[in-house]
């Protein structure tokens, strides 16, 4: 069950860095003509997308970390 656990804690640390990469390329590929223009824009709506994402891998990760500590604290 803690190698399942730890699988799972990489794989949403890698999502979290993914989310992030992909928000900072959203964020430099942002133009001018984008924060000037009227009402919500696809790079806004990308990169808060991403922000998201990113939050919910790492909530998914800290979830995962308490539940193996946790578990590995009954075992003791």
């Amino acid at each position: 069950m803690q190698t399942v656990l730890i699988v799972l804690i990489v794989l949403a640390m890698l999502g979290t860095v993914v989310a992030l990469v992909r928000g900072i390329i959203q964020f430099l590929k942002t133009s001018t003509e984008d924060l000037n223009s009227p009402g919500p824009n696809f790079s806004g709506e990308r990169q808060n997308k991403m922000m998201r994402m990113r939050i919910a891998f790492q909530a998914a990760a800290v979830i995962l970390v308490i539940l193996l500590l946790a578990l590995s604290g009954t075992r003791s």
